[in-house]
């Protein structure tokens, strides 16, 4: 009910704002008035939700073992990594090689992605 309410307050506004730009600058100028004000408008206010997020929490300690890696890869993605030992399960009973790819993989990992400057 209030969400509705709120729409009905903005199309009022929305059309209090026309008819007052529309005696001066006609009924294109009028709508083309509505339109930036309510661009003005949309981009302050994500403005203001960006400014208000806040920015996600970095790892202090990273695990340094391969098997402190697993672990942890498992207790935050348990779906994923079961998915991933039948995916390399199946991997190995037809191609050992490819299980010895999959695991070297595993174990060099990827770098972090690097993060714009501010």
């Amino acid at each position: 009910m209030l969400a509705v309410s709120a729409g009905v307050v903005v199309i009022a506004l929305a059309y209090a704002l026309f008819a007052l730009a529309r005696p001066y600058v006609g009924p294109a100028g009028g709508a083309a008035i509505v339109a930036g004000a309510a661009a003005l408008l949309i981009g302050l206010i994500g403005l203001t939700f960006a400014l208000m997020g806040r920015r996600p929490k970095r790892k202090t300690n990273e695990p340094e073992s391969v098997t402190e890696r697993i672990v942890d890869f498992v207790k935050s993605k348990p779906i994923t990594a079961v998915g991933g030992a039948i995916a390399a399960g199946i991997l190995a009973i037809r191609n050992p090689g490819y299980l010895g790819s999959a695991i070297r993989a595993f174990i060099e990992g990827r770098e972090a992605p690097r993060g714009r400057k501010r």
